[in-house]
């Protein structure tokens, strides 16, 4: 089997993918983020829109190495792993949920308010359940059935939601079924209805979770197709052919099911699938074969604390919003608002969306030098 610690296109490809989450999560203003480094309004897909699903279908690899210890069967101790870690990621998600500032509410406000309007379900929530029910999946049943499912679950959301009102936000059952059992308070508000008006939509929300599985589940085949495959030439030969089929498979399902991030609908799943196998494999092509590796170290830094780097991005630009004791023109701010006015709209020549970009890559120096620090001291925190 190939060696997993030679294959450093995984490290940075999972580098790569959370320096994209830090960047498309933290503009210095969102009402002016650069604009590929916006999700598409519904339909449809941009750069950002890459983000997530990589990320998933990381994790999917990262079960295929980890679970060899289990010998890929569901025992005891399998099962111990696997619930403490989804309890440790879904936990840390609703926390991160309580650090939510808004536009003129203050902590105290935020905790007076709490038990109305506290999110229940987020990007680290979907992880931890996606990571579960993944996980559980491919350790009790063979690979042919694991297959069945995954099909059964793309077929059968593209046919429910069909079924039930369709494709759009207003009457989609995505959004319905996140009303009725978490209430509208307890979901995201982001999204405008075809009126254009504000409503209340949960991109990570019950439902949407189900393909999401699949995408984990992917990343977990990719994973097991990397162990089974010794040699290089031929694992990026396989990895090509799979990710073109995929990549085509889902733009035509596209056509019937729109491919649509917030949804989570099939066919993005299997598009997003297909660049994923895609782009892993022109990595470990380039880095692992051909042997470009000088300018890949700052990704492999990134890539050796994924999770805490995420979840500790989180809460600093959540802080660096709720901390508002800095005066500024006759009034209050908080210190990114300052920060953005004060240093980045100069540096950028007072425009907004240059200043916000600005601000973004400012962000990841940050947190790759914190992750650079925990590289070289050999620290790897295990979320």
């Amino acid at each position: 089997m190939t060696d997993t610690k030679r294959l450093i296109a995984l490290d940075v490809f999972r580098g790569a993918t959370v320096a994209l989450m830090i960047l498309v999560n933290n503009p210095g203003s969102w009402g002016a983020i650069y604009p590929p480094l916006k999700h598409a309004a519904w339909h449809g897909w941009t750069p950002t829109d890459f983000v997530f699903p990589f990320f998933l279908f990381i994790v999917g690899v990262a079960m295929a190495f980890a679970f060899r210890k289990y010998d890929y069967t569901l025992n005891r101790d399998a099962m111990k792993k696997i619930v403490k870690r989804t309890l440790i990621i879904f936990g840390l998600g609703i926390l991160l949920n309580f650090l939510r500032p808004v536009d003129g509410e203050s902590f105290g406000e935020v905790v007076k308010n709490l038990f109305g309007t506290w999110r229940l379900v987020g990007v680290l929530p979907r992880i931890a359940l996606c990571y579960f029910f993944a996980s559980v999946l491919v350790l009790k049943f063979n690979r042919k059935t694991v297959l069945w499912i995954s099909a059964g679950i793309l077929v059968g959301y593209w046919v429910l939601l069909a079924s039930t009102g369709g494709f759009g936000i207003d009457d989609v059952l995505v959004r319905k079924i996140d009303l009725a059992i978490l209430g509208d308070g307890h979901i995201y508000h982001g999204y405008r209805d075809s009126l254009g008006n504000a409503i209340a939509f949960d991109p990570e929300g019950l439902l949407s979770t189900l393909p999401a599985i699949v995408t984990t589940i992917l990343g977990y085949f990719a994973g097991m197709l990397i162990l089974a495959t010794p040699d290089k030439k031929e694992l990026v030969k396989k990895m090509l052919l799979q990710g073109a089929a995929l990549l085509l498979i889902g733009a035509l399902w596209g056509l019937f099911f729109p491919i649509n991030k917030p949804i989570w609908s099939s066919s993005y799943v299997v598009f997003m699938g297909g660049w994923s196998m895609l782009f892993l494999g022109v990595s470990i092509l380039f880095i692992d074969i051909l042997g470009w590796k000088s300018a890949t170290e700052p990704f492999v830094v990134f890539g050796s604390n994924p999770l805490f780097i995420f979840v500790l991005s989180s809460v600093y630009a959540k802080l660096l919003s709720y901390f508002k004791y800095i005066p500024m023109d006759g009034a209050v701010v908080s210190t990114k608002t300052w920060l953005f006015d004060k240093v980045f709209m100069p540096l950028s020549g007072q425009s907004l969306i240059d200043a916000s970009l600005l601000f973004a890559v400012f962000t990841i120096v940050v947190f790759w030098a914190i992750s650079d620090i925990l590289y070289r001291k050999n620290i790897f925190i295990k979320i």
